[in-house]
């Protein structure tokens, strides 16, 4: 999302139209939505940690391409492939929350995760806006770089190994889709 506060910038820098360089807000929605229903189920089976690494880094790559990028195609594609592994990220980040307490702590921890994330994106966006405003889009760019190369860091140092224990079958899981919320 705080791509949208620099939209204008984008489409300046370049030479596309302000509702053309919404498609990088756009496609990175249509991303999560495709990969919403699989993405984390393919995942399911490898060790937690390992993922949350594997899919940071990958943001990470896709932030640095987007900073040094002079083509408009290549910077949809540096956020296409973050997308589709976005949901993977944030079932992880949610299920680690709750393991890492006791099953009655595990709501106020994932609540604290969805916080974290909701004001990441409320304070993002302005961050991002001041800073292309102030200096120029590479250094607004970076700024995502920076950020996702902190959540690396921390995870790696912070985030325990997670091995899957009991590995459930995909029909197993797709199962859950089945029940009734009643």
């Amino acid at each position: 999302m705080g791509f949208i506060g620099i939209l204008p910038d984008i489409a300046a820098y370049f030479d596309v139209r302000v509702a053309t360089a919404g498609w990088l807000v756009s496609i990175f929605a249509i991303g999560v939505d495709i990969s919403a229903p699989t993405m984390p189920l393919l995942f399911s089976g490898m060790n937690r940690k390992n993922v949350m690494i594997l899919v940071l880094s990958v943001f990470v790559v896709g932030n640095i391409i987007s900073i040094f990028t002079s083509n408009f195609i290549v910077l949809l594609i540096a956020r296409i492939i973050p997308a589709l592994l976005h949901p993977v990220y944030v079932s992880l980040a949610f299920s680690a929350a709750a393991d890492s307490v006791s099953k009655e702590e595990a709501p106020k921890a994932v609540s604290k995760i969805f916080v974290g994330v909701s004001a990441g994106m409320v304070v993002g966006v302005p961050i991002v806006s001041f800073i292309a405003s102030v200096s120029n889009l590479q250094l607004a760019l970076a700024f995502f770089a920076v950020v996702n190369i902190l959540v690396l860091i921390a995870t790696i140092l912070f985030v325990p190994s997670m091995p899957v224990e009991e590995k459930i079958s995909y029909g197993t899981q797709l199962n859950v889709l089945k029940k009734s919320v009643t």
